[in-house]
C-alpha cells in the first residue's frame, strides 16, 4: 500500500505543478521517488504539525494543492483544531494522510496508536474521510480526493496485509464495494481499512457471511448500506478503530429503527494499549486477532 500511496503521490505531482507535498519530518524513504521526481514540490516542515496545517492553508488560499502527510497520531490527532479553523471552516482543499492508523505502532505505545482519528473527524464540516484497504482502494481514494473540491483524510494502516481486490475498483467510491458475495447469506461484515483483510480470512471459511469494504466513511453510502441490511439475521462492522464514532456507528445512524437483527460493532473497546508488544499481540489484547473474531462470530 505505501508503494502504490508514492506512486500516487508522483502521479499527481506531475500532472499538477500546484500539487505540494508537505511533511512534518517524516517519511523520507517513503518520499524518495517523490523527492527525486518533483524536488521543487517537497517541503518539509519540521516536526511542528500546527504550524504545517497552517502553511497548507495559506498555499491552499494561494491556489496550490497540499498533501498533508503525518503519522495519524499527529495528523489529524495533534491538529485537530487546525484542520477544524484553518482549513475546513474557510472551505480550502487540503488533502491529509494519517500514517499508521489504528495499532500499526505497537511498540511505541498508546502516543503512537491512533484508533479516534474517525471519530474525531466525522463532525467537521466540509471534511471527506477515507479509509482504504489495500493498493488499489489507496489508488482509488486518493484519485477521489484529488478531483474532489473539498478537504479530505486519507487514514493509512496496516501495509501489508495484501490485497483484496485483483484491480481498482471502477464504481463510485461512495458504494460500499463487494469482497465476498455468496447467495442468501445471512451474515453481513462491513469492513473498513486493515480490518477487511481480516474479514475476508474470517468469511473464506464460511459459506454464510458476506464481505463488503468501505473505504470511504464521509460521505457515506446511506441508501446502499441499507439496502445490504436488510433481511439479514447478523451484521458486523469491523474496523481498527474504537468502538465509538467510526464505522459502526455511521452504521448503527443507518439502520437504527429500522432493521430488527443482531449487530455487533467490533473495534478497539474503551481502553488504552496498557502494555506493548508487536502488532499481531496488539490486535489479540483488543480481541481483534483471527481467534478472537472467530469467537465472536460463533456466538
Amino acid at each position: 500500500m505505501r508503494a502504490a500511496f508514492s506512486e500516487a503521490l508522483v502521479t499527481a505531482a506531475k500532472a499538477n505543478p500546484n500539487v505540494l507535498l508537505l511533511t512534518g519530518d517524516h517519511g523520507y524513504a517513503l518520499f524518495d521517488a517523490f523527492r527525486k521526481e518533483c524536488p521543487e514540490q517537497y517541503v518539509n516542515c519540521g516536526i511542528a504539525e500546527q504550524n504545517m496545517v497552517g502553511v497548507a492553508a495559506g498555499l491552499a488560499k494561494a491556489g496550490f494543492l497540499p498533501i498533508v502527510y503525518g503519522l495519524s497520531a499527529f495528523v489529524p490527532m495533534r491538529v485537530l483544531e487546525q484542520i477544524k479553523i484553518d482549513v475546513c471552516y474557510e472551505s480550502l482543499k487540503v488533502i491529509f494522510i494519517g500514517d499508521g492508523a489504528g495499532v500499526v505502532y505497537s511498540h511505541l505505545g498508546s502516543s503512537h496508536q491512533c484508533v479516534e482519528d474517525i471519530a474525531a473527524l466525522r463532525a467537521i464540516p466540509n471534511l471527506a474521510i477515507y479509509s482504504p484497504a489495500d493498493r488499489h482502494e489507496l489508488a482509488y481514494t486518493m484519485q477521489t480526493a484529488m478531483a474532489s473540491s473539498q478537504a479530505g483524510y486519507l487514514r493509512m494502516g496496516k501495509a501489508d496485509l495484501g490485497d483484496v481486490h485483483s484491480t481498482m475498483p471502477d464504481s463510485d467510491i461512495q458504494a460500499i464495494l463487494p469482497i465476498l458475495v455468496r447467495d442468501n447469506a445471512r451474515t453481513l461484515i462491513l469492513a473498513t481499512g486493515a480490518m477487511v483483510s481480516s474479514a475476508l480470512k474470517l468469511a473464506s471459511q464460511r459459506r454464510d457471511v458476506d464481505v463488503y469494504s468501505v473505504p470511504c466513511i464521509k460521505p457515506i453510502a446511506k441508501d446502499h448500506i441499507y439496502e445490504l441490511c436488510k433481511d439479514r439475521d447478523n451484521i458486523l462492522s469491523f474496523e481498527e478503530h474504537s468502538i465509538y464514532g467510526g464505522l459502526g456507528s455511521c452504521i448503527s445512524e443507518i439502520i437504527a429503527g429500522n432493521i430488527i437483527c443482531n449487530f455487533k460493532i467490533i473495534g478497539i473497546n474503551d481502553k488504552f494499549s496498557k502494555y506493548c508488544g508487536d502488532y499481531h499481540y496488539l490486535m489479540d489484547y483488543h480481541e481483534l486477532s483471527h481467534q478472537k473474531l472467530e469467537a465472536l462470530l460463533n456466538n
